[in-house]
């Protein structure tokens, strides 16, 4: 299958069927500029990936001409694959990666005409069944592999509630080889369709995991994600924690407030340094 290859799956149940344009509306930006990445000898675009119950809007960046490049599924925050999002995918590609950003909240609600993140957490997050992300996720990289991507190097990068996704997902699917997640939360209230903290199943992991965390964040409690990494290593699984003292919640995220350019760069080269150290690229 090309990526131009459109599935005749059915849309029903599903409220985006296409990706944000531009920057999320559901938070203040700050003054500065969005870091933005071109995409000179990229190929990039929004197709509709098969999931198990129809398809998903998702965005890719991979290098032109180049044959089977590492795969990194990359994990929106609770706004949505918007122009963050993708520009972190075409950061990616220019390091020669395979990047793959699927809409996960696609049957749930329009996050390009939603303004209030309480809304969002309320309405959309915490309605998200983890085993529906997770099976989205396992699809993104079966799109990866179909598209030539190379099955033997995988990894998964997400931020804030996509950190959270990626402890989840790297404790749930083999294939993976690398995980880096920026401030994902590992403890929480739990649900019906969410029954499973990061914590949990820390145990479980089937890849070297990089968790990238903010000194200032008071949403994610320290001691929680170091005994999510004392869980791991009790059970041989390596997991590496960096926290970044000045640093709050999102602060990788070039368009809010929160942004911390230092920080953020540092966090990135970290991250690219975990990928390569395990054959990501």
């Amino acid at each position: 299958m090309s990526m131009d290859d459109r599935p005749a799956l059915g849309r029903r149940g599903f409220v985006m069927t296409s990706l944000i344009t531009g920057f999320t509306l559901a938070t203040a930006r700050a003054e500065a500029a969005p870091i933005h990445t071109d995409a000179a000898g990229l190929d990039v675009g929004e197709v509709q990936m098969p999931v198990a119950d129809g398809t998903l809007p998702t965005y890719f960046a991979r290098p032109a001409g180049v044959a089977n490049p590492p795969v990194v599924v990359v994990v929106e925050e609770i706004f949505g694959v918007h122009e963050y999002i993708k520009d972190v995918c075409r950061r990616l590609a220019k390091l020669g990666y395979f990047a793959v950003a699927p809409e996960l909240y696609a049957r749930l609600a329009d996050l390009s005409k939603m303004t209030d993140p309480h809304e969002i957490i309320a309405k959309v997050i915490s309605k998200a069944p983890d085993a529906t992300m997770l099976s989205d996720l396992s699809h993104t990289v079966d799109w990866a592999i179909a598209q030539k991507g190379d099955a033997d190097r995988l990894a998964v990068l997400g931020f804030c509630r996509g950190g959270r996704d990626v402890w989840l997902f790297a404790e749930h699917d083999k294939r993976l080889k690398a995980a880096v997640a920026f401030y994902g939360p590992v403890a929480g209230t739990t649900s019906a369709i969410q029954p499973t903290n990061p914590i949990d199943r820390a145990a479980d992991l089937n890849c070297p995991l990089l968790g990238l965390y903010g000194g200032k964040d008071p949403s994610i409690h320290a001691s929680d994600v170091y005994a999510a990494q004392a869980k791991a290593a009790a059970a041989g699984k390596t997991v590496e924690i960096i926290y970044y003292p000045d640093a709050g919640h999102g602060f990788h995220a070039d368009y809010r407030p929160s942004y911390n350019a230092a920080d953020a760069a540092a966090a990135w080269a970290q991250a690219i340094a975990w990928l390569r150290k395990y054959d990501i690229g």
